[in-house]
């Protein structure tokens, strides 16, 4: 179905501003980011989701610089925190402070990092789990609490987390509740040798490319509100309810591997970022409709941090993505 039957003119004018200011996005990162081209993409639904990215993979693939280059492309703020497990909670949000004003004593609250409209949380599974919690009501709510007061976050507020999966030594291990809280789990592979190459001429050579903004953050809220007016099929949200429900071991939808290697299933949150994130594929294709391909394509990165192994599950190593791989298999389209 093509956009301009699919809806009118003014929102075919829109979807087409939308897909051709995503692309324009993802170029301008793109000439900073070398060979990441899934991990760009998966990052930019979560930004117009108005969820949260966790990238995982090993140091020196860039994800610093992806967090930067996306600050700079949006011309938004940007701050960086690098989790230790000396972390305070006060470290991230803030604290009141002391100060004196016109010749009296006052509190006064010092804003923390968290105050930014892009965070990179970096390594944040070196922290502990107290200072963990102190990023979940600001990825929630999009607000902090300070001694009983409410400070509101600045839109768009977007937090991309960290993580090294080979250094498991000093680490605390995201608690469900937070890593549900992500939209999405990105798993950083090792650049081709392609990609190497190319890496190498920009990196070590006299002149390296700056990006530049693009578009600008208000434009992001804009676009964030057209993803929630795509509409949905029913038989296409059928499908990826029965997607999610095959995660539950215990449900009739459940697969083999589901029922054996499964403790617990996605929740709620995971189906909504699925659907989410396959009306941001619809746009980025030009799309004004969610295809059965659309829930496809965004599954494995909405719900594979969702899925909790059973004993069987951990001793045998199982990955989640296959487990999600036989149900999209298995799911049959109505």
């Amino acid at each position: 179905m093509s956009t301009a039957t699919a809806a009118p003119r003014d929102v075919e004018a829109a979807v087409t501003a939308f897909t051709a200011d995503l692309r324009k996005l993802r170029e301008e990162i793109g000439t900073m980011m070398v060979g990441q081209d899934t991990i760009i993409e998966g990052v930019l639904m979560c930004l117009l989701g108005g969820g949260h990215a966790l990238l995982e993979g090993v140091p020196g693939l860039g994800k610093t610089m992806l967090v930067r280059t996306l600050a700079e492309t949006i011309h938004a703020n940007f701050s960086r925190v690098q989790f230790t497990p000396d972390l305070m909670p006060a470290d991230i949000v803030g604290t009141n402070v002391i100060t004196e004003k016109e010749g009296q004593k006052v509190f006064e609250f010092q804003k923390g990092p968290i105050f930014a409209n892009i965070v990179l949380a970096d390594e944040i599974n070196r922290a502990t789990p107290k200072t963990q919690s102190a990023l979940l009501e600001a990825m929630s709510e999009g607000s902090v609490t300070v001694a009983k007061q409410t400070y509101i976050l600045e839109k768009p507020f977007f937090v991309l987390a960290t993580q090294n999966p080979l250094e498991m030594e000093g680490t605390y291990p995201l608690p469900e509740a937070q890593l549900d809280r992500f939209f999405f789990k990105l798993i950083v592979e090792y650049p081709d040798k392609a990609s190497l190459h190319t890496i190498l001429d920009r990196t070590t050579a006299d002149e390296s490319p700056k990006p530049k903004a693009v578009l600008h953050k208000a434009r992001i809220v804009e676009m964030r509100e057209l993803v929630r007016k795509v509409p949905l099929a029913r038989q296409i949200q059928d499908y990826a309810v029965r997607v999610v429900l095959a995660t539950h071991p215990e449900n009739p939808e459940a697969t083999a591997m589901s029922k054996q290697f499964l403790r617990y299933g996605a929740s709620p949150r995971g189906l909504q970022a699925v659907i989410l994130a396959a009306k941001i594929r619809a746009l980025l294709e030009g799309r004004y409709a969610v295809a059965i391909d659309d829930i496809r394509h965004v599954a494995k990165p909405a719900l594979r941090h969702r899925l909790i192994m059973n004993f069987e599950g951990e001793a045998e190593g199982i990955e989640a993505d296959n487990i999600i791989g036989e149900i999209l298999k298995a799911t049959k389209e109505v």
